[in-house]
């Protein structure tokens, strides 16, 4: 089995994070592949390169099509809600001020 490393903006190995029962796990995943481009480890999971680890709308299309297979789902950890930080001054430019309402 393969494994797709993706490497980050920092240089680093992202690692695959899982969590079950409360416990979690990271691994460090050590593929034959470093990929460093988002979009080049699904395309080389869709051509039987190997496994991939994703965020479940990137990939929602593929699964509901039948091309890709979630496995692992009891590991699958629940991801914490969205926050938005932004300063509080009265100034604030027009269009920062609409985005924050947009996204209330």
């Amino acid at each position: 089995m393969l494994e797709e490393a993706v490497r980050l903006p920092d240089g680093g190995l992202y690692r695959w994070r899982f969590e079950k029962n409360g416990q979690p796990l990271q691994l460090d995943v050590s593929g034959p592949i470093t990929l460093d481009e988002a979009s080049l480890p699904r395309i080389a999971v869709l051509n039987d390169v190997g496994i991939g680890f994703f965020m479940e709308p990137d990939v929602r299309e593929d699964t509901t099509a039948g091309w890709l297979v979630r496995f692992l789902q009891a590991w699958t950890p629940a991801l914490p809600p969205l926050c938005m930080y932004y300063q509080s001054r009265t100034n604030s430019y027009a269009a920062s001020r609409a985005f924050v309402d947009l996204t209330r």
